[in-house]
């Protein structure tokens, strides 16, 4: 044949299609089977777009009662938690409240002995100091003055002596001086301090004060030693 025109020749044997370039070459070409073509996807609206773009919901698995067994083992039910509030000890508390008590117990008897009760306690207080050893006052009622002055003023002048009967040097304390009223009450009172502070055995010494403007209602005097 010419002109490259191609025969095809058919073997009933074999039904398989075989073409021939006579012009070219006397060996078999084999040709290329036809592809398949790709089947057109479907078009979605944009509300399938949209529900395809959301996550899935959450799956929430059931809890078994192993899972709540073990929470109950690890919180009980008497822990110290709101609003269960930790017990108190009873007897804790009254060992503190006894020791408390006894400390303020203390101080005030250690303030009272060192300080002396303050004027606003409504007690009954000595008005002296307790006796001197050994130390004697003399104050003779016959010697105490009591006169008014011509400007009108109230005048008294205390006289009296302090006398050591011992055997020792003995300090003299202050003297205190108290002038009351017809009722026994209190209307003015002074110290006095004496001329010196230390007497020998069988050592006396002379005390003599004098003051004015004492009330007019004072009608006697008492001596004794100061307070400290």
């Amino acid at each position: 044949m010419d002109g490259g025109r191609s025969a095809r020749l058919h073997n009933p044997a074999q039904n398989v299609g075989i073409s021939y370039n006579v012009a070219s070459s006397n060996e078999p070409a084999a040709t290329a089977e036809p592809e398949h073509e790709a089947e057109p996807t479907p078009e979605q609206s944009p509300e399938e777009e949209a529900h395809e773009d959301l996550a899935p919901p959450p799956v929430f698995e059931p809890q078994g009662y192993g899972a709540l067994a073990e929470d109950e083992d690890e919180h009980s039910h008497f822990d110290a938690e709101p609003p269960f509030r930790p017990r108190r000890n009873p007897l804790k508390m009254w060992t503190w409240a006894a020791a408390i008590f006894a400390t303020v117990v203390a101080g005030t008897i250690f303030a009272v002995s060192y300080w002396g009760l303050p004027d606003w306690v409504p007690v009954d207080r000595p008005t002296f100091a307790a006796a001197q050893p050994d130390l004697q006052l003399d104050f003779p009622q016959e010697e105490q003055e009591r006169r008014t002055l011509p400007n009108g003023t109230e005048f008294f002048g205390a006289s009296g002596r302090v006398t050591n009967i011992g055997t020792q040097t003995r300090r003299v304390p202050t003297i205190l001086i108290v002038l009351r009223d017809a009722r026994d009450a209190i209307v003015y009172s002074y110290e006095v301090f004496p001329p010196k502070r230390e007497l020998a055995p069988g050592e006396t010494m002379t005390i003599n004060e004098a003051v004015t403007d004492i009330p007019k209602r004072a009608a006697y005097a008492e001596f004794g030693w100061n307070p400290e």
